[in-house]
């Protein structure tokens, strides 16, 4: 069995920081992309950003210059960073990651079941 499972979310006044982390464990014969999104109270899931195995990033235009996606050296874990937190952020953040399994010919899709961040003073 594959999965991903996130932590650091929090509650964190305005202009504050968090680091989220997701760690994937199983049976991976290996990762494509990985990346985070988030959803807010009452609003559809988004892109927050995405990073390749080769290290590519991009960033939705609400946090570029904020946050920051990263990898281990194992890219069996991905990290967002989140620096001059503002409430708009506030969401459910999901860990997003494209699996190979031991045993499999094909990439699939997983979520992590998600994180709370709520930004507020």
């Amino acid at each position: 069995q594959v999965q991903l499972v996130e932590s650091g979310g929090g509650l964190v006044q305005p202009g504050g920081s968090l680091r989220l982390s997701c760690a994937a464990s199983g049976s991976i014969f290996s990762i494509n992309d990985m990346g985070w999104y988030r959803q807010p109270p009452g609003k559809a899931r988004e892109l927050v950003a995405r990073i390749t195995r080769d290290g590519i990033t991009n960033y939705a235009d609400s946090v570029k210059d904020r946050f920051t996606i990263s990898t281990d050296n194992p890219k069996s874990s991905v990290y967002l960073q989140m620096n001059s937190l503002k409430p708009e952020d506030t969401a459910v953040y999901y860990c997003t990651a494209q699996i190979r399994r031991i045993g499999s010919d094909y990439y699939t899709y997983l979520w992590g079941q998600g994180t709370q961040v709520t930004v507020s003073s």
